[in-house]
C-alpha cells in the first residue's frame, strides 16, 4: 500500500475517533476487494451496504488492485459531513452517493465537486446531470406499501385520494397504521414530502388526516418495511420502491403501489468531492454505473426499478408515462433548503406529528 494510502486511512481514523458527531450519524463500514491495495477508494453512500455491495463488487472485477472502503450514512449527516470536508479543504470521500438530491445539489452551488465529463455522462438525460459535477445514477419510485394479509383488496390505496378515504372515519382501522419517513430525520423524507407540497393539492388535506388519524413518522425504509410486513402497520407512505421490492421478494405479505395519480421518481446523486484524492478511480467508477454493465448491476439490485416499466409487482393501477414525476437535478431543488422555507415546512410538519 502506497504512503499516500496509509496516511488517508490514518487521517481518516483520526479524524472519526476525535469528531463524535460523524461517528453518531455514521451507521456501518464495509471494505471490498483487494487486502494489500494499489489504492484505497473510500465511497461514502446513503445507500444500504447489503443492496449497492454487489454493484461495487462487480466494479472490482474490472480493477483487482483496488479497495472500497464503503461508509454508509444517514443522509443528514452525509451532508453535514461532506460540508464540513468542503469547507476546512480536507481529504475525505472518493465519491458520494446520496439520496437527499436537495442537499447535493446544495453541495455542488457551494463549489464543492469536481467537474468531470466522458462519453458516458454526455449520454445522461439533462435532468440527470447538472454542470458536469452532479449525476443522477438511479431510478426508484416513492411508492405505497400495504399488508396483503390484513388489508382487504377494497381497501388497498391506489392514490392519494384513497388513502384520504381510508383516514376520514371517525373509527378507522387504520388509525395509528400508517407510516412515513420522519423527515426531520431523513433528508430522502423531507425532499419526497416537499416534492409533494410542490406537485399535490392533496397533500395539505393528506397531512391533516394523517396528522388526525395518529399515523406515524419514523425511520428508516427497511425498518418501514419491515413494520408493514409484521403487521405493526397496515400501509407505509411515501417509501422507496427499490427497497420495497428487494423486501417483496423475501417476504410476500408486502404489497406495492405506484400511486396513480403521480408517483415520484427519485435518482440518487453522486458526486466527486474536489478534495477527493483518488480521483482517476472516482471518475472510473461513475463511467462504469453509466456503461451497460453498471446498468445491469443497477438493475439487479433494483435501484433502476423494473416497477417504472410495468413489471409483476406493482398492484395497483398501471401508471401512465404521464403520471411519472421524476426529481430532476437542478437548482430549483434549493428551496427546499431556505432556512426559512425548511423551519415553516418543518413547524408544520411537527404540527401533524408532536411526536410522544
Amino acid at each position: 500500500m502506497s504512503d499516500r494510502c496509509v496516511f488517508r486511512l490514518m487521517f481518516l481514523w483520526v479524524f472519526l475517533v476525535w469528531t463524535g458527531c460523524t461517528v453518531q450519524a455514521q451507521e456501518m463500514i464495509r471494505v471490498f476487494g483487494a487486502a494489500a491495495p494499489a489504492e484505497v477508494f473510500v465511497l461514502r453512500s446513503t445507500t444500504d451496504i447489503s443492496v449497492f455491495g454487489p454493484v461495487v463488487e462487480r466494479f472490482l472485477e474490472t480493477r483487482p488492485d483496488l479497495q472500497v472502503r464503503y461508509e454508509q450514512w444517514g443522509s443528514n449527516g452525509l451532508y453535514s459531513l461532506s460540508r464540513q470536508d468542503c469547507r476546512e479543504k480536507r481529504p475525505g470521500a472518493d465519491i458520494v452517493i446520496s439520496s437527499g438530491v436537495h442537499q447535493m445539489v446544495k453541495l455542488v452551488n457551494e463549489a464543492c465537486a469536481w467537474s468531470y465529463s466522458s462519453r458516458l455522462t454526455a449520454e445522461l438525460p439533462a435532468a440527470l446531470r447538472w454542470r458536469n459535477e452532479l449525476w443522477g445514477i438511479t431510478r426508484e419510485p416513492a411508492v405505497m406499501v400495504f399488508n396483503r394479509d390484513l388489508v382487504p383488496v377494497a381497501d388497498i390505496p391506489q392514490t392519494r385520494f384513497d388513502l384520504l378515504d381510508l383516514l376520514r372515519p371517525a373509527d378507522t382501522p387504520y388509525a395509528g397504521r400508517v407510516a412515513t419517513y420522519d423527515i426531520e430525520q431523513s433528508g430522502l423524507g423531507y425532499l419526497f414530502a416537499f416534492a409533494d407540497a410542490q406537485e399535490a393539492t392533496t397533500f395539505g388535506a393528506l397531512q391533516e388526516s394523517l396528522g388526525r388519524s395518529g399515523a406515524v413518522s419514523t425511520c428508516c425504509s427497511a425498518d418501514i418495511i419491515r413494520s408493514v410486513a409484521e403487521g405493526k402497520y397496515l400501509v407505509a407512505y411515501n417509501v422507496l420502491g427499490s427497497y420495497a421490492q428487494g423486501y417483496q421478494r423475501e417476504d410476500d405479505r408486502i404489497g406495492i403501489v405506484l400511486p396513480s395519480d403521480y408517483t415520484l421518481v427519485l435518482s440518487r446523486a453522486l458526486m466527486i468531492p474536489k478534495d477527493a484524492v483518488n480521483k482517476a478511480a472516482a471518475e472510473q467508477f461513475l463511467d462504469f454505473l453509466l456503461s451497460p454493465e453498471g446498468i445491469t448491476a443497477l438493475q439487479e439490485t433494483l435501484l433502476i426499478s423494473p416497477l417504472l416499466e410495468g413489471e409483476d409487482g406493482n398492484e395497483g393501477e398501471a401508471v401512465s408515462p404521464t403520471a411519472l414525476r421524476p426529481i430532476g437535478l437542478s437548482p430549483a431543488l434549493m428551496v427546499a433548503l431556505d432556512a426559512l422555507t425548511r423551519e415553516t415546512f418543518l413547524r408544520r410538519w411537527r404540527e401533524t406529528f408532536p411526536g410522544p
